[in-house]
C-alpha cells in the first residue's frame, strides 16, 4: 500500500458512494461531500425513479398486449358484464405512482447512507470544490465545502475523487416550468397523467419515458431529430421498438428538430425547425445532459475538460491533475450507473495501491428499459460494418421461441457476434421483455472469451426465452464452419 490515507469524494452518486466503501475497506480516512443525498441522480431523480415508473407501465403493457391471446376476459364499458364497447383496462393513479417512486428513492438513499456511515465514512452536506492553492508541499490537495448555512470548511486530501454527475440540458427557447414543460427530474411531481404528452428527444431517456407514458394511458408524440428512435443503439433493435411504438398508437416524428416550446394556458406548443407546430397538454424535454463541472476550481487545479465540459480521465479514472480522479457522468465515459460505480472503485484501488484492472468498456452490458427492452454488450453491428471488428453475426427472432409463443411475445430477437476463426463471442443484443436479465449469459461469454461452441453446449431450461441464446450460438457454430470451409 502507498501512503495515501485521506480521501475526499465530491459527489455521492454511484461513483462516489461505491468508491467510499472501497476506500474505507482499504483502511483510508474517507469523507464524502454531497449536496442532495447519497445515491445521486441515479437514485433520487433518474435511474431508480424512472425504472420504478416503468415497472407500473410494464404491467399495463403486458396485460394490454396479450390478454386476449392468453384467454383473459375483462369488463367492458365498466359495467362488469363483458359486453359492449372496447375493453377497459384498470387506469393509473399517477399521483399514487409518483408518491411510491419518491418513497422508494428516498428509502434507497437512506439505505446507502447507512451502509456508508457504518463503514466509517464521514458524510458532509454541502457543495465541494477544489481549493485554488493546488497541491501542497506534502502532495495533498485542499477541498472546500460550501455548507448550506453559508459557512466554508477546508479539508486536506491525499487523493480526491470527483463524482458530481450531470443535470438535464435545457434549450434556451424551451425553459422548463415544472408543470407543463418538464425535464425528466420534474415528472415525479405530476399528480395527474398527461393527456397529450410531447417528448422531445429520442435517445434512451426520451424513448423510455415515451413508452412508459403511452403504456400508462397518455397520447404520446415523440419528436426525433434523427431518422429513427435510439440512434445510438443497434439498428435492428431500434427498428423493432419504433414499429412497436407506432403499432401501439404513438406518433413518432422522425427528422424533426424542436426549436422551441412555450406554454399557453394549460396547453404547450412545440415549434419545429420547419415551422410545424405541435400541441399537447405537457412536454418532456429529453435533449441530453450537462456535466456538473462548472465553478469547481478544476481548471485552476490542472484538471482538463473536453469541449462539452466533461472531465478527461484514463482507464484507471485519473485526471490530468496528480492525485485527482473522476468517475461517472461528469466524465462522459459511458453514462451508466454501473460504469460510474466501477470507475469509482477502480480510482480507489489505484489511489490506495491495491491491484487494479483498467476499465474495459467492451465488457459493459447496458439496457434500454422500453417495452420490449433492448440489452447490449460488447462489439456492435456498427463496429462490424465499419471494419472495427471482423465478426460473424446471427439474428434469431423470438417468434419461433416456444416460451415466447406461450407468453404471447411477438416482437424481439437474440443477436450474437463471434470471431470467424476462433468462434469467440464478442458481442450480443437481446430485444425482449426482461432483456436486462437475458443479456447476462452473453455478458459472461464476452468477458470470459467463451466460444459459441461453449455457449451452445450449456444446458438451458425448456421452454425458456434464454433457449434462443443457445440456439443462436449453435447457428453461429454452423455458420462459422461453413464460412471457414468456403
Amino acid at each position: 500500500m502507498v501512503s495515501v490515507t485521506r480521501i475526499v469524494i465530491i459527489g455521492g452518486g454511484p461513483g462516489g458512494y461505491e468508491a467510499a466503501l472501497v476506500a474505507a475497506q482499504l483502511g483510508a480516512e474517507v469523507t464524502v461531500v454531497d449536496r442532495d443525498g447519497l445515491g445521486g441522480s441515479a437514485v433520487l431523480t433518474d435511474c431508480v425513479p424512472s425504472k420504478t415508473l416503468i415497472a407500473t407501465a410494464e404491467v399495463m403493457t403486458t396485460f394490454d398486449s396479450s390478454y386476449e391471446e392468453l384467454g383473459i376476459t375483462v369488463a367492458r364499458d365498466g359495467d362488469g358484464d363483458g359486453e359492449g364497447g372496447p375493453a377497459k383496462v384498470i387506469g393509473v393513479d399517477l399521483g399514487k405512482v409518483n408518491r411510491r417512486v419518491k418513497r422508494l428513492a428516498i428509502a434507497q438513499s437512506h439505505d446507502i447512507t447507512q451502509s456508508v456511515t457504518r463503514a466509517g465514512v464521514t458524510v458532509l452536506r454541502g457543495r465541494g470544490r477544489l481549493g485554488a492553492g493546488g497541491q501542497a508541499v506534502d502532495g495533498s490537495r485542499e477541498v472546500l465545502v460550501d455548507a448550506p448555512d453559508g459557512s466554508v470548511q477546508s479539508l486536506r486530501a491525499d487523493a480526491v475523487l470527483i463524482a458530481t454527475g450531470a443535470h438535464p440540458r435545457e434549450l434556451p427557447d424551451a425553459q422548463p416550468d415544472g408543470e407543463r414543460i418538464l425535464t425528466w427530474t420534474q415528472v415525479y411531481d405530476l399528480e395527474e397523467l398527461p393527456r397529450e404528452l410531447i417528448v422531445v428527444g429520442s435517445g434512451v431517456t426520451g424513448a423510455e419515458f415515451a413508452g412508459a407514458y403511452q403504456a400508462l394511458g397518455s397520447k404520446v408524440t415523440l419528436v426525433s431529430s434523427r431518422d429513427r428512435v435510439l440512434p445510438g443503439e443497434d439498428p435492428d433493435a431500434a427498428e423493432v421498438l419504433e414499429d412497436v411504438f407506432r403499432r401501439r398508437g404513438m406518433n413518432v416524428m422522425s427528422r424533426s428538430r424542436a426549436e422551441s416550446a412555450k406554454r399557453i394556458g394549460d396547453r404547450v406548443e412545440v415549434t419545429l425547425s420547419d415551422g410545424t407546430v405541435i400541441e399537447g397538454t405537457h412536454c418532456l424535454m429529453a435533449v441530453g445532459s450537462i456535466p456538473n463541472t462548472a465553478d469547481m476550481g478544476l481548471e485552476g487545479a490542472g484538471v482538463k475538460l473536453n469541449d462539452w465540459g466533461q472531465i478527461r480521465v484514463d482507464r484507471v479514472s485519473r485526471t490530468s491533475a496528480p492525485g485527482v480522479y473522476a468517475a461517472g457522468d461528469c466524465t462522459g465515459v459511458f453514462m451508466l450507473a454501473s460504469v460510474a460505480a466501477m470507475q469509482g472503485r477502480i480510482a480507489m484501488y489505484h489511489a490506495l495501491g491495491d491491484a487494479v484492472q483498467p476499465l474495459n468498456l467492451k465488457t459493459v452490458a447496458s439496457n434500454v428499459f422500453t417495452d420490449p427492452e433492448i440489452a447490449t454488450v460488447g462489439y456492435t453491428a456498427a463496429d462490424v460494418e465499419c471494419g472495427k471488428m471482423d465478426a460473424v453475426v446471427v439474428k434469431l427472432p423470438l417468434r419461433g421461441n416456444p416460451r415466447a409463443k406461450m407468453q404471447g411475445i411477438r416482437d424481439g430477437f437474440v443477436k450474437l457476434f463471434c470471431r470467424p476463426g476462433t468462434g469467440i463471442v464478442v458481442g450480443g443484443v437481446v430485444v425482449a421483455p426482461r432483456a436486462s436479465e437475458l443479456i447476462h449469459p452473453i455478458s459472461l461469454a464476452v468477458d470470459a472469451n467463451l466460444t459459441v461452441e461453449q455457449v451452445a453446449s450449456g444446458f438451458t431450461v425448456y421452454p425458456s426465452v434464454s433457449g434462443s441464446t443457445a440456439e443462436a450460438a449453435r447457428q453461429l457454430h454452423i455458420r462459422k464452419r461453413a464460412d471457414g470451409e468456403s
